[in-house]
């Protein structure tokens, strides 16, 4: 990923089985990390449960911030979606944590525990030596300039094109 440049996505997805055993699995970029399968007891009739999902990466622009909360259905898949930004060259190490929220329907009482610390690592790179900003004004000013030292030779160049569409 470029260092300043626009944001990648992060995407971890709860793929969970008719048995209720959910599989987390981490995707960023064309980078698949795939965790175990944690196996929890068919309590959806009893309680109402909540995934919350939450990236530390430190030095690393992520949107959003904060917990995400999805709430799991039985034999329903899960997604979570966070974009990225790191703004300096380097390999920034993480961490994609997933709870399970559980509230009883009966007496309100809720609990929460850790399901999975996925670790991700990115690697932000540059454009040869110059930044993300630097490179995209150089581009600016070289178009400017090609544009100014080819100007002379634009009539000439129109000339040419309606001396070919006059012949035809």
């Amino acid at each position: 990923m470029k260092a300043g440049a626009e944001g990648d996505i992060v995407r971890l997805t709860l793929e969970v089985d008719d048995l209720g055993n959910i599989t987390p699995t981490a995707q960023i970029g064309g980078s698949i990390v795939t965790g175990e399968v944690v196996e929890i007891p068919n309590l959806y009739e009893t309680h109402f449960v909540t995934a919350e999902a939450h990236i530390d990466l430190a030095g690393v622009e992520v949107q959003p911030s904060g917990s995400i909360y999805e709430p799991m259905k039985p034999g329903q898949s899960v997604t979570f979606y966070w974009s990225i930004r790191p703004q300096e060259t380097g390999i920034y190490r993480g961490t994609v944590w997933l709870h399970l929220n559980f509230e009883s329907l009966s007496t309100g009482e809720a609990s929460r525990i850790a399901v999975s610390a996925q670790i991700v690592e990115i690697e932000a790179v540059d454009f040869f030596g110059l930044s993300v900003n630097l490179a995209r004004t150089s581009g600016v000013i070289g178009s400017i300039v090609g544009g100014v030292v080819g100007f002379p030779f634009i009539e000439d160049i129109i000339k040419v094109l309606f001396r070919r569409r006059k012949r035809k």
